[in-house]
C-alpha cells in the first residue's frame, strides 16, 4: 500500500491491478492496512461528549500523540491483553491515509491529500496511559492497534461528516457517534500537522474516539480474554478482533 501511494497513488494502483486474478476473502490473513507507515498521528480529544466524560476542558488545539507501526494488527487478528495490565480499553475511530504529502497545506486544499479512509481500534492500556501526562506508554503495547480491513477512497466515501462510527463489545453497542461531532475536522488536522512537520504518502491520522469508552463507565468495562470487539463505520465496513492473553502468543523481543 505504501509503495503504491509513493509510486503514483491510488489511481495508478487501480490501473496496475486491472484484470488481476481475484482472490477469495475467506481464509485470508489480514495485515494492518499500512504496517510500514513512517508515522501514525493519533488525536487524543476530538468529540465533545468524550471530553466531558473524561472530565477535561475543551481543547483549543488538537491533542496529538504517536503510535508505533509495530503496535498494529490487522482485521481478524488477535488483540493482545498484556501480562502487566488488565485495563485494555476499546476506542473506535476513523483513520485517514495521506496520499500526497506536503508542508503548510491549507484547509481548502487538504482533502486533495487524502488517499482514503479506514477503521481503527486504538486499543489503550488505561493504567499505563495515566502513569504521566504523556499518553505514549498506554497507546503502544504490542498488538493493541487494529487497522483495516481496507481503504475506501474519498470519491466512494464522500462527505466525512455524513458518516458515523459504532463500537460493539460482544455484540453490545458501546460507542455510536457521527463525525459531524468532530471538534477538529480532517482538513484542519492535515493543515495543523503539516504546519509543524512534512506529511508523507502513507502517513496515518487517527481522528479520535467518541464517548462511551470503557474506562469512563461506572463500573469501568475493560476488554477480557475471549471478548470480540467490532468497529463499524458506515461506508467502510467492520473491523473485528478477538482478545487473547499475551501468555498464549509469542511476544517479539522477549527473552
Amino acid at each position: 500500500m505504501r509503495g503504491m501511494l509513493e509510486d503514483g497513488g491510488i489511481e495508478a494502483g487501480a490501473k496496475a491491478v486491472t484484470g488481476a486474478k481475484r482472490i477469495p476473502l475467506d481464509g485470508l490473513h489480514y495485515a494492518p492496512l499500512l504496517p510500514d507507515t513512517d508515522m501514525i498521528y493519533c488525536v487524543g480529544l476530538n468529540y465533545a461528549k468524550h471530553i466531558a466524560e473524561m472530565g477535561r476542558e475543551m481543547p483549543q488545539y488538537a491533542a496529538l500523540f504517536p503510535r508505533t507501526p509495530r503496535s498494529q494488527i490487522g482485521h481478524n487478528e488477535p488483540m493482545i491483553l498484556p501480562r502487566v495490565s488488565d485495563k485494555l480499553d476499546y476506542e473506535g475511530e476513523l483513520a485517514f491515509v495521506i496520499g500526497k504529502g506536503g508542508r503548510y497545506i491549507s484547509e481548502d486544499k487538504a482533502l486533495d491529500h487524502v488517499a482514503g479512509y479506514s477503521c481503527y481500534n486504538d486499543g489503550s492500556l488505561r493504567d499505563f496511559q495515566r502513569h504521566t501526562h504523556q499518553f505514549l506508554p498506554g497507546k503502544n503495547f504490542w498488538g493493541t492497534g487494529a487497522f483495516g480491513p481496507w481503504l475506501v477512497t474519498p470519491d466512494e466515501f464522500g462527505d466525512v461528516a455524513s458518516h458515523s462510527v459504532t463500537t460493539r463489545l460482544n455484540g453490545q453497542v458501546m460507542q455510536n457517534a457521527g463525525f459531524d461531532d468532530f471538534l477538529f475536522t480532517v482538513p484542519y488536522l492535515i493543515s495543523y500537522i503539516s504546519s509543524f512537520t512534512e506529511l508523507l504518502p502513507g502517513d496515518v491520522v487517527i481522528t479520535g474516539t467518541p464517548g462511551g469508552v470503557g474506562t469512563a463507565r461506572k463500573p469501568p468495562v475493560y476488554m477480557k480474554v475471549g471478548d470480540v470487539v467490532e468497529i463499524e463505520i458506515d461506508g467502510i465496513g467492520v473491523l473485528r478482533n478477538t482478545i487473547v492473553s499475551e501468555a498464549d502468543v509469542k511476544v517479539p523481543g522477549e527473552a
